[in-house]
């Protein structure tokens, strides 16, 4: 640490207990902050039910536990006892005498708002692009990301990858058969986690499965809902230390998702060993490298190409099982919060 008097607030409010995507990297992020900034003071402005999931060393600012608007007037409130402040999901405060760093995820109010009401892609647009204009440096998740910044704002981003989460690795001998006993789950099937929301076209994957003529598997919020597909066998929320056996158990983990800023729960998938198929969308490309099939369409006969040679040929899946543990072993979060601060600190952040 350059200065024992430094003190660093992180915005926190979204992180949420459990949760995945944005939830993963403020959890993970602030894991690792302590020991790189070891002579820091270091906060974060969470809400009360999440104060828990902030190590012992970050000392807690608490926010009543709310969400929509009243969450983001919470995140603008002006703060001026710290040095530094880092948004981690870009509540970056109205008014601030320290070094302000934004983390950007993606930009789906602006590229994709028929995601979400009008009403809240009016909201998020405003709170982005507040983030956008004011912060001192912003970081991109993705190069994918950090294009879609410089083409809306005009300003450059320094790139920092993440990584999957600390439970994301392959499961222990003797638990697959056991979490397949307790779901009740087939031989074969193909299996879609995450939220059944428009971003993610679960359909797509339910149509590509049923004309292979193999069982699909969603898990995650909505997948017992009026919204999932008929077709699929929906688990809901499970427990997060069973999806690494969920994972390798699958024969194909799909993700058909429309955009992504970065694509954490393909890579958290290939680190317990998965064999996936995504979408060629967004940064997944850019992310998966050789360690998913991608599929450029989003036409179910594309997919039931993609998936077919996967699901007849053990070899096959074996073969990419092991590209993907090859892929994801190059990703940390201990690489990714020390290249953050080395980014804040070139740009001048008194870290």
């Amino acid at each position: 640490m350059r200065s024992s008097a430094a003190r660093c607030i992180y915005g926190a409010l979204a992180l949420r207990p459990g949760g995945s995507g944005v939830q993963t990297y403020i959890r993970e992020y602030l894991r690792e902050v302590p020991a790189l900034l070891p002579d820091a003071e270091i906060a974060a402005v969470v809400q009360r039910d999440a104060v828990d999931d902030l190590p012992a060393e970050v000392r807690p600012l608490p926010r009543p536990v709310s969400s929509g608007a009243v969450r983001a007037v919470l995140g603008g409130i002006p703060t001026y006892s710290c040095t530094a402040f880092h948004a981690l999901d870009v509540d970056i405060p109205v008014a601030t005498r320290a070094f302000t760093v934004a983390t950007v995820h993606d930009l789906s109010v602006f590229d994709m708002p028929s995601a979400s009401s009008r009403f809240r892609a009016a909201g998020e647009r405003r709170l982005v692009g507040h983030a956008l204009r004011k912060a001192d440096l912003l970081l991109a998740v993705s190069e994918f990301t950090a294009e879609r910044i410089k083409a809306l704002s005009g300003r450059d981003s320094a790139v920092v990858e993440l990584a999957p989460a600390s439970w994301a690795r392959p499961p222990e001998e003797g638990t697959v058969a056991a979490v397949r006993a307790k779901y009740g789950l087939p031989e074969r099937f193909v299996l879609q986690v995450g939220t059944v929301e428009p971003r993610k076209d679960v359909a797509l994957v339910a149509e590509a499965a049923a004309a292979l003529d193999v069982p699909c598997v969603l898990a995650g919020a909505g997948s017992t809902g009026p919204a999932a597909p008929r077709t699929a066998v929906g688990l809901g929320y499970v427990d997060v230390e069973d999806l690494p056996a969920l994972y390798r158990m699958a024969t194909i983990t799909a993700y058909a998702s429309k955009y992504e800023g970065f694509g954490l729960p393909p890579v958290e998938a290939m680190a317990c060993g998965a064999a996936v198929v995504a979408s060629a969308v967004g940064a997944l490309p850019q992310v998966v490298g050789d360690g998913a099939v991608l599929v450029q369409s989003s036409r179910v006969p594309e997919w039931v190409a993609a998936m077919r040679p996967l699901l007849c040929d053990s070899d096959a899946r074996d073969e990419l099982r092991a590209r993907a543990l090859h892929a994801a072993a190059a990703m940390s979060w201990h690489r990714t919060t020390e290249l953050s601060i080395k980014a804040c600190r070139n740009a001048g952040a008194p870290l």
